[in-house]
């Protein structure tokens, strides 16, 4: 569906937002501060074609959608100010040396997901700790397992580890300060003087996993960590200790994960996959001492209108010579080595994400 609004001398907005429904992340109220702004041209459902998006280009001045941008695409949109990607990830189809020499930013809706996923990771640590749905199962079988808390620990007053400190990260640290003072987080792109600034414990990777009793694997996943994480980071945690897989199933070795979980030696709670949909002959579904999850994490349908508040804020701000202040922007330094995985890949409704 496309569809074109009265012309404005500001230029055009268009819209590429697949796999996003426009009207899942854009309220009417936003709607109407968007068209304030441009001409907006609405595209919904299937990816634009490449006729659509071109044909518009040389007018555009914001694109908010995934569609592909080549330098030469880039030559033929000259009024071209900002990228938006509402999938919330940084994806390689963009030339992001050519945006970031033009000035024009590239931006992620990704710190939306950032209480949403923290929020349930946790649970998930406690639901692991507890063995609540060893519990719950037990009972519906008509056994009793109220006593039988041999294996269950507190996070109170243990250490906790955090493996990528962003927008997530960020959004847990607060959430796990009440359990523990021993707060552990390996993050390399994050200096460690601005880590205990934060009033975290700068750690090597090895020692998250060494120290601590439940470690969130948070981090994005690049050129240089993919695969980083396997059998001899799980061999030396406490038996029984707590792993959350949230950000991408490519930064662990997922076979050595399971294999670890099987043995009872980790209890491990997994939200991402290497292939996605899970396949019916996925391994992990069935894997004792796992609480497992379907991308679902980020999956809050409370927050899906707040992609388009922060991408229409930060419109307003770069149209009127502001920095863009709510979207999380591309670094050039980094964004050449994260190896994203388009939510689009899933044949789900629009509720999936993550940073």
């Amino acid at each position: 569906m496309s569809s074109l609004l009265a012309p404005s001398p500001e230029g055009i907005i268009l819209l590429d937002p697949h796999p996003r429904k426009i009207d899942r992340i854009f309220d009417e109220p936003t709607k109407r501060r968007l068209e304030k702004l441009g001409r907006v041209i609405w595209h919904d459902g299937s990816p634009a074609s490449a006729d659509h998006i071109d044909r518009h280009l040389p007018h555009t001045i914001a694109l908010i959608g995934q569609s592909p941008l080549e330098k030469a695409r880039l030559d033929s949109a000259p009024h071209l100010r900002a990228v938006f990607n509402v999938e919330s990830n940084f994806l390689p189809n963009l030339d992001y040396t050519e945006l970031d020499r033009r000035g024009i930013p590239v931006l992620s809706t990704a710190p939306v997901y950032g209480q949403p996923v923290a929020e349930m990771v946790l649970a998930m640590a406690i639901s692991l700790a507890r063995r609540m749905l060893e519990a719950d199962t037990a009972l519906r079988a008509g056994k009793e397992f109220k006593g039988d808390n041999h294996d269950s620990f507190l996070l109170h007053d243990k250490p906790l580890a955090i493996v990528g400190l962003g927008n997530t990260g960020r959004a847990l640290l607060p959430l796990l300060r009440p359990f523990s003072r021993e707060l552990l987080v390996h993050d390399p792109w994050i200096p460690p003087e601005r880590l205990r600034e934060l009033g975290v414990i700068p750690t090597t990777l090895d020692e998250c996993f060494a120290r601590a009793r439940v470690v969130f694997l948070l981090a994005a996943v690049t050129s240089e960590n993919a695969g980083s994480i396997g059998a001899r980071q799980f061999a030396s945690m406490a038996p029984g200790s707590v792993v959350i897989l949230a950000s991408r199933a490519a930064l662990v070795n997922f076979p050595e994960l399971l294999d670890a979980a099987r043995r009872g030696h980790i209890r491990t709670g997994i939200d991402v996959w290497p292939e996605e949909p899970i396949p019916k002959g996925e391994p992990g579904r069935n894997v004792p001492n796992t609480l497992v999850q379907a991308h679902r994490c980020g999956s809050v349908p409370e927050i899906q209108t707040l992609i388009g508040r922060i991408v229409v804020d930060d419109l307003e701000d770069i149209l009127a010579g502001r920095p863009p202040q709510r979207c999380q922007r591309a670094n050039l330094e980094t964004v050449s080595k994260l190896r994203s995985i388009p939510v689009g890949a899933w044949s789900l409704s629009d509720t999936t994400g993550k940073p």
